[in-house]
């Protein structure tokens, strides 16, 4: 839909015109749509929103909108508003909304729905109780199919999702049915007969992570999360397992490229806190490097004696930092998905030193010949050739053990990645081709 034709019709107060246009858009589109507006755009624009489709377009919005439209709803709008969101979409926008807007919710919604909310709030930022929803399809392994069916008639309307219904007794998970299979077989077949009683299922404290890796790993809809004595108290469903993906695939990515993480988007994150979140490893970086020049400076006389060595310096450095760099990225994606365990260590080892064995072959000789041919200095060749043997077969070895390391300890291996191993195998890159110009030279 295009924006100025919306604003124009908004402007006219067309109201029936984009009443109409809203009606026949995704959710995911009209919370697109309305972020390009201004706030006195959004406000009358989200008003004309379908009752059907409103609270899933809030859900979807950026959270500066979700601060804005909370603050400016009525009483009888926020309450609206509040009965048709999911359980784990609230407690989301309570996250990130201000105290007294917090408040404010905490007012309107009923006494029981404060208490569900409270709770799910008090679990740890990063475990699956505080991911999951408490609206889901619960049946008795005593009713019939056609039961099922009714009952799920008349309460699903309410529940997050209905794929997947979940057979409790006395809140004791004890089997899940499909709506497939409830729809697929006789009215009069029991529950009991039906079920499935082979269940996957995390505890309330299980990370968030580990929830997502199950959803990819079983194709699963949805997973029942039980609490410390067994009992259910909620699922996760595929959407917020997708959103767990996404945001800690954000996370790897940023800490690999030295900045700290923030849940902000891009241009909702002010030029002040991009700053903030870019200087600390910055600044770690550019200090650990006085280590690179204080080795250099060690070698000023093989500088003196061949000036040419130096001219040799960036290419070491840069070809160890992307060995590194790639060694490190592919062992941290199998970390993130189970593929490798720190049980692996010597595995992973020995493949990248074959790797790089191939790999500083094939770049020795690409710049041993190119050397011989520009300046006719076989031992200037074969120095450079052996030092970048030597340079990748370090930075892969590097690369490869240290995200390993960190998992084993329970760091982040995403803090391993590019901008520390850059700067360790420079380190060592300019040690070795130094060493190795001295002997071959005679320094």
């Amino acid at each position: 839909m295009n924006k100025d034709i919306f604003v124009q019709l908004l402007g006219q107060r067309q109201f029936k015109a984009v009443r109409s246009i809203l009606d026949v858009m995704n959710e995911v589109d009209i919370a697109s749509l309305l972020s390009e507006l201004d706030d006195k755009e959004l406000a009358l624009a989200f008003r004309l929103i379908p009752k059907d489709k409103a609270a899933e377009v809030f859900a979807n919005m950026e959270t500066s909108m979700q601060t804005y439209l909370v603050d400016m709803f009525s009483e009888k709008e926020l309450k609206e508003l509040l009965d048709d969101l999911y359980m784990d979409d609230t407690v989301d926008l309570l996250e990130e909304l201000p105290a007294n807007l917090v408040n404010r919710i905490l007012d309107t919604v009923s006494p029981s729905d404060r208490t569900l909310i409270n709770q799910l709030l008090n679990y740890p930022e990063d475990s699956a109780g505080s991911i999951m929803t408490t609206e889901y399809v619960d049946i008795r392994q005593s009713m019939t199919v056609a039961q099922s069916m009714a009952h799920i008639k008349e309460t699903g309307i309410h529940k997050e999702t209905i794929y997947t219904c979940y057979v409790t007794d006395k809140r004791k998970l004890i089997g899940i049915v499909s709506a497939k299979d409830l729809m697929t077989t006789d009215d009069g077949i029991l529950i009991s007969e039906l079920m499935e009683t082979e269940i996957i299922s995390v505890r309330t404290y299980t990370d968030k992570e580990e929830v997502a890796q199950l959803f990819r790993k079983y194709d699963l809809l949805a997973l029942p999360v039980l609490d410390k004595d067994g009992l259910m108290v909620g699922i996760v469903t595929f959407d917020d397992a997708m959103d767990v993906m996404v945001e800690e695939a954000t996370e790897d990515i940023t800490k690999m490229a030295a900045i700290n993480p923030s849940e902000k988007t891009y241009f909702n994150t002010s030029t002040f806190a991009h700053a903030k979140n870019r200087i600390p490893w910055l600044l770690i970086l550019m200090l650990t490097s006085i280590i690179t020049g204080t080795i250099i400076t060690k070698y000023e006389d093989a500088f003196a004696a061949i000036p040419l060595l130096v001219s040799f310096i960036p290419m070491l450095m840069d070809t160890g930092g992307n060995c590194g760099s790639q060694s490190s990225t592919l062992v941290i994606r199998g970390l993130a998905l189970s593929e490798i365990h720190f049980k692996d260590i010597f595995k992973v080892i020995f493949k990248e030193f074959r790797i790089s064995i191939i790999v500083g072959a094939v770049l020795a000789l690409t710049n041993g010949v190119r050397i011989l041919i520009q300046y006719h200095n076989p031992n200037l060749a074969l120095v450079i050739a052996l030092s970048l043997i030597a340079t990748v077969i370090i930075s892969k070895l590097i690369g490869c053990i240290l995200p390993l390391v960190a998992s084993k300890v329970h760091l982040d291996p995403a803090i391993m990645a590019s901008p520390l191993i850059t700067t360790l195998v420079d380190t060592f890159s300019i040690l070795i081709y130094f060493n190795i110009a001295s002997l071959m030279f005679r320094l």
